[in-house]
């Protein structure tokens, strides 16, 4: 693989804290469009891994860890919406292999305690814990090489690089040009009164779904990707209970024929493989990172793709499905649902059919939307210049003008957004 093609990395120090939209823009906001800038290229494809430092999990024991699911899923979502409206400001395609100009940015929350002072026991191995989020010493292990690696200039900006510098050390040679300092913003941190304060944990699972098109995979779909992910209750290595389950219910082509511009609408085939591979930048941890260029292996059958990730403790399946239910009224043993603002309502309706079959209502998670309204200063974005362009709806537009196809005379907005600056993954 050439150095360009690489991934790189964006090391950000801790969230601020209480969290929120306009908090997190003023702490990220410069640090990640310097990133996004740097890293586009006229010449192709890149791809961008942002990792967010975070005492995100509780418990004293490493195969013992709990999270609240709603703060962090909302702080995936947060760092979403700034590199989305950052990508529009930019004239960055968001994609997954979205060809010259574009950034295929990836969030990740690595767990860790800002206060915690760091000395040489850091373990320098992969030992993963029974959620999908590692801490700074499995990810360094995990997660390499790079391109660029991007170091936010701030006191906590540098506590969170010489950390991860301490176990990366000696799986890559970095030259000094690969390492590029950028400009923090304002971070606050309240302290919490006492242990009451924390937010309540949120339980895991052995069996998660969801649903979606998944055409043209963008920021949106990735944070509902996310989502799900972090409410899986992954075994411990060894263990013999079966590996949780990550089922992707993946919208089949016939159903699709009546979108806008279904003709640029990407194969099942297609949206399936990228879902995979993206989830491998979750999912998998190898000692050899990412330098042998092998992607995950993917058991290809008609209508439904399998990989196993971490030792075999992680199954995901994406299936291909005809209706608005999917596997959850064909599998019992699904116990979590996850949807979308706009497909809330879905869920009600899938528990609604299983009722009719006498099964176990599922557990339904709502993830937040990516929204520009509380936290970009520009006008233009704020309104539906943000949403139109962000959505697989757009892309495909997008794709047909550059083929000079006729465009609809309806004002190119994108169906099934709401009040014009939010969107569905869907």
């Amino acid at each position: 693989m050439r150095q360009e093609d690489l991934p790189s990395l964006l090391l950000l120090p801790y969230p601020p804290d209480p969290l929120s939209r306009a908090s997190l823009n003023a702490a990220y906001r410069s640090s990640l469009k310097a990133a996004l800038s740097k890293v586009k290229r006229p010449t192709g494809a890149a791809k961008l891994v942002v990792a967010v430092a975070c005492p995100v999990l509780q418990g004293q024991f490493l195969h013992s860890k709990t999270l609240s699911w709603p703060r962090a899923q909302a702080l995936v979502a947060g760092v979403y919406s700034i590199i989305s409206i950052l990508c529009v400001q930019l004239s960055i395609s968001t994609e997954v292999d979205g060809g010259p100009g574009s950034v295929d940015a990836t969030v990740l929350l690595i767990d860790g305690d800002r206060n915690k002072q760091y000395t040489d026991d850091l373990r320098p191995a992969i030992e993963p814990n029974n959620t999908v989020i590692v801490d700074m010493a499995t990810f360094a292990s995990a997660f390499f090489p790079w391109n660029l690696i991007f170091t936010v200039r701030s006191e906590m900006g540098y506590q969170v690089y010489q950390t991860y510098l301490k176990v990366a050390e000696g799986r890559q040679h970095l030259l000094q040009d690969q390492l590029v300092p950028v400009e923090g913003g304002l971070t606050m941190h309240i302290a919490k009164a006492d242990a009451s304060s924390l937010p309540p944990q949120t339980a895991t699972y052995q069996t998660v779904c969801l649903g979606g098109t998944f055409d043209y995979l963008h920021p949106g779909h990735k944070l509902l990707l996310t989502a799900g992910a972090l409410l899986l209750q992954v075994p411990r290595r060894g263990d013999p209970s079966p590996p949780c389950r990550y089922i992707i219910g993946i919208t089949g082509d016939e159903m699709l024929k009546s979108k806008k511009f279904a003709e640029y609408v990407q194969p099942w085939e297609q949206r399936a493989r990228n879902v995979i591979v993206f989830l491998a930048r979750l999912l998998e941890l190898s000692p050899r990172g990412w330098k042998n260029g092998t992607g995950p292996r993917i058991d290809e059958r008609d209508g439904e793709f399998t990989t196993i990730f971490r030792d075999g403790t992680i199954q995901v399946r994406c299936v291909r499905i005809q209706d608005a239910f999917g596997p959850t009224i064909t599998e019992e043993n699904i116990q979590a649902l996850v949807v979308s603002g706009e497909t809330r309502s879905g869920g009600q309706a899938v528990n609604d059919k299983r009722a009719e079959l006498g099964w176990h209502a599922l557990s339904v998670f709502e993830v937040d939307v990516l929204d520009a309204d509380e936290i970009d200063e520009d006008e233009p974005t704020k309104t539906e210049n943000f949403a139109s362009k962000i959505s697989s709806t757009a892309i495909r537009q997008q794709k047909a003008a550059r083929d000079g196809s006729k465009l609809n005379h309806d004002g190119g907005h994108v169906q099934g957004l709401i009040d014009n600056s939010k969107f569905t993954c869907y």
